[in-house]
């Protein structure tokens, strides 16, 4: 039997299938697009944003005696720390996510990613928990750097964990929106600087609801950033100024629309199909 008639003998190959998710695709790009990109440049992506939030704490409390009572059962470090840590971690999210599909669709990787088998769907989860992962990673050393030095009580932890993995999600799908409408990087700073950093000051952070000057405070309550901050807090330290439930409701409604509008954008290849 000749080669070309072996050829045609031969039965063609099986497409392969990946029943209703593809797990290894989905887990490919979660690790080698998403973490180990962030890894590998972790002087950068981790310990700048740990160094600064440090920093910014030690003058802050220096600067307004921590040790002085911010509520009945609260100090000044006590209060603060929470939200910078949530703060810092929805802010890593935000930019991974953000950064990621930026640098994809500028070096057309981002074609690869469309091509590959995945589903629209698939590719939004596996951005969005990798940029939650570098959120979670960087803010978790963030904490037990701060608890070497202030007294929490980490009073519900698996509370602060859902609220910790709520506010990275939410701001991961933030960021995603943010990198697929973005066509330069001032389109991203602009994000950043407009929409991030405002949520990120008006959250409660360093002053609670009771300061805020009455008929102002929507500002607070329509923030979703304020109520991860709180939940995050009540979880460490028992102290909470709004509902716990209207917060988780709030996080997951929002984490929900975005999650929706993030797919939409994927399947119709906004601004990412050349």
């Amino acid at each position: 039997m000749s080669l070309g008639a072996a050829r045609e003998t031969r039965k063609p190959r099986a497409a392969r299938r990946y029943g209703a998710v593809n797990w290894r695709g989905l887990w490919v790009l979660y690790s080698r697009k998403a973490v180990l990109r962030f890894l590998r440049y972790g002087l950068e992506s981790i310990a700048g944003p740990v160094a600064s939030s440090c920093i910014f704490v030690l003058v802050f409390v220096l600067a307004l005696d921590g040790g002085k009572a911010m509520s009945p059962d609260l100090t000044l470090a006590q209060f603060v720390v929470p939200g910078i840590v949530m703060f810092t971690l929805a802010q890593v999210a935000f930019d991974s996510a953000a950064v990621m599909i930026i640098h994809d669709k500028q070096d057309g990787v981002i074609q690869d990613v469309l091509m590959a088998p995945l589903t629209p769907l698939e590719i939004v989860v596996g951005y969005s928990l990798g940029a939650a992962t570098n959120g979670l990673l960087t803010g978790g050393i963030l904490l037990l750097i701060f608890a070497i030095f202030i007294d929490l009580p980490f009073v519900n932890l698996p509370m602060a964990i859902a609220f910790a993995l709520g506010g990275t999600v939410l701001f991961a799908m933030v960021g995603m929106i943010v990198g697929i409408w973005s066509e330069r990087w001032d389109h991203f700073s602009a994000a950043e600087t407009f929409l991030v950093m405002p949520l990120g000051l008006l959250s409660g952070t360093f002053f609670s609801l009771e300061r805020v000057p009455a008929g102002f405070e929507w500002l607070l309550l329509g923030n979703p950033m304020f109520h991860a901050i709180n939940g995050f807090r009540a979880a460490l330290t028992g102290h909470s100024d709004a509902s716990l439930w209207l917060g988780a409701g709030m996080i997951a409604g929002l984490s929900l629309l975005l999650a929706a509008i993030t797919w939409r954008l994927f399947a119709v290849g906004y601004r990412i199909k050349s």
